[in-house]
């Protein structure tokens, strides 16, 4: 579900901002970063881009059918009663 080129580019990021006394821990604290990213952003309810898009397409389309159906019902509610008929001129 993620880019593990992207987690690798953060993780290497955090270990280069490491100061200068800690850099022999560099490799080992990269390891830690990509393990605690991971399991951060495995317990965390994310979507892909993909699945966000589609959910917002629908999400809009949903949203255009809610407008004209409300538009509808106020065209109706302000439009003249329908007549009864009366059953005894049958």
């Amino acid at each position: 579900m993620f880019n593990p080129k992207a987690i690798d580019e953060i993780t290497s990021r955090l270990a280069d901002s490491l100061p200068p006394g800690l850099s022999q821990f560099k490799e080992d604290m990269e390891k830690n970063f990509r393990a605690v990213l991971q399991s951060v952003l495995g317990k965390m309810d994310l979507v892909t881009r993909e699945e966000f898009e589609v959910q917002k397409a629908v999400l809009a389309k949903t949203r255009q059918k809610l407008e004209d159906l409300e538009k509808k019902v106020a065209d109706m509610e302000s439009g003249p009663a329908p007549q009864k008929q009366d059953d005894s001129e049958n």
